[in-house]
């Protein structure tokens, strides 16, 4: 066949699929994120019908989805909500590099990686992926609920800090000096600043300047300038997902509306794409050997996710029911994680297996535990509630609760202002 006849069948036939478990993933109420994994994994090396003349167009497609991704969530926020997120949200992220990066250094060392591999493991464990949690986020319906600004804070600060760890990373895998470790960095630190600095003070301007009638045109340039400054950040260390998402930050008022409802139909695409090519890239068979290891660090890092999550939207003022939220949403790795990987993979190859299966594993986990940690946390919780028995006096007769006690301070914890409402919560 063809070369360009097998790569539109191809194609199609990709397409047309993730529309069907598209579909059915809605009938059963899950995000289908899980299952474009799955299917990614059986057409993928080693599966059972490799797909071949798609490859390189789909590595280009999954490169755009996560662009796509964290530009229109940049387009949710202003370049002043984010520096007040920053402001607040920073020992919110030094819990997080702690609580998550621990496991996974220590893992390193235990397997004797030395101290190399644990820096690059500790990446993996780290950082959640801004793009699975950005799409989790949209399916369910929660981009106006009251902990999202405080997901989007921690995701913030783990995606500006690969600014910092990339850099540093990359000097190390290379074995370079001080000098040129210390040039890497100031040379990313300086790009995020430049471009922090020019949405804060001239956001206005370029939004004026990109701005167009014409829904052709706005799409164009949106787009064409997005690619633009995430490649020039790529190409600096910075992370093209973090320069598409100060891009979008970048753009307010008519122009951030507008580019949202051109662009939201092609982020649907180009996401679904990516999550494809993630499960494409992994040979199924490298996976069973290292999947008890790789199970054991995702199950401790699940836990220290949520903790992570409970733990900003309490600084927060936000209901327990939101705290669960917030944790079960963090829990997801990806993009981020297999970029560190792929860095480290040269210098300790055996980070590569069990990166890849740890990432698969928590990138189907992280939407489940989006839906299902809050409910599950109440009902326990409730059931906890239920069997505490009340003290019984001498003569039989139960003891009077608190709240027959004080009726005027029961449920005091719902009727606060900042715990008031679903959004509280």
């Amino acid at each position: 066949m063809h070369d360009t006849t097998a790569l539109l069948v191809e194609l199609g036939a990709v397409i047309l699929g993730l529309g069907i478990i598209g579909r059915f993933a809605g009938r059963i109420g899950l995000s289908p994120i899980p299952l474009y994994l799955l299917a990614g994994l059986a057409f993928g090396d080693g599966g059972l019908l490799p797909l071949g003349a798609s490859e390189e167009f789909t590595a280009i497609g999954a490169e755009i989805g996560v662009i796509l991704l964290l530009l229109l969530l940049g387009l949710e926020y202003s370049a002043s909500e984010l520096v007040t997120s920053l402001k607040t949200q920073y020992p919110s992220g030094v819990v997080d590099f702690v609580l998550n990066a621990t496991p996974g250094a220590a893992a390193g060392l235990m397997l004797g990686w030395g101290p190399v591999g644990a820096v690059a493991l500790a990446g993996v464990t780290w950082i959640s992926s801004s793009g699975v949690i950005a799409k989790v986020m949209t399916d369910m319906g929660r981009l106006g609920n009251r902990e999202t600004p405080v997901i989007l804070g921690v995701l913030v600060i783990e995606d500006l800090a690969m600014a910092v760890y990339l850099p540093l990373l990359t000097a190390m895998l290379a074995g370079v000096g001080l000098a040129g470790g210390s040039m890497a960095l100031l040379i990313a630190l300086g790009t995020v600043g430049f471009v922090l600095y020019l949405a804060l003070r001239h956001g206005r301007l370029i939004s004026r300047a990109v701005s167009s009638d014409n829904p052709e045109m706005l799409l164009l340039v949106v787009l064409g300038l997005t690619v633009l400054v995430a490649g020039v950040a790529q190409q600096l260390q910075v992370s093209a997902a973090v320069g598409a998402f100060l891009v979008g930050i970048a753009l307010s008022g008519e122009v951030a509306e507008g580019a949202r409802k051109l662009l939201t139909p092609l982020r649907d695409l180009f996401a679904a794409v990516f999550f494809v090519f993630f499960g494409l890239s992994t040979d199924p068979a490298e996976i069973p050997p290292v999947l008890l290891p790789a199970a054991l660090l995702a199950l401790v890092t699940v836990f220290t996710k949520i903790g992570t999550g409970w733990y900003a939207s309490r600084r927060a003022g936000i209901g327990p029911r939101g705290r669960w939220r917030a944790g079960g949403t963090l829990v997801a790795r990806g993009e981020f994680s297999i970029v560190i990987a792929g860095l480290a993979v040269a210098t300790e190859p055996r980070i590569g297996p069990i990166a890849t299966a740890y990432v698969l594993i928590l990138v189907i986990a992280g939407p489940l535990t989006a839906r299902w940690t809050e409910p599950v946390a109440s009902k326990l919780e409730a059931a906890l509630a239920g069997r505490r028995r009340k003290p019984v006096p001498a003569d039989g007769r139960p003891m009077p609760s608190h709240d027959d006690l004080v009726p005027e301070h029961a449920g005091h914890d719902d009727l606060t202002p900042e715990h008031a409402g679903r959004d509280a919560d």
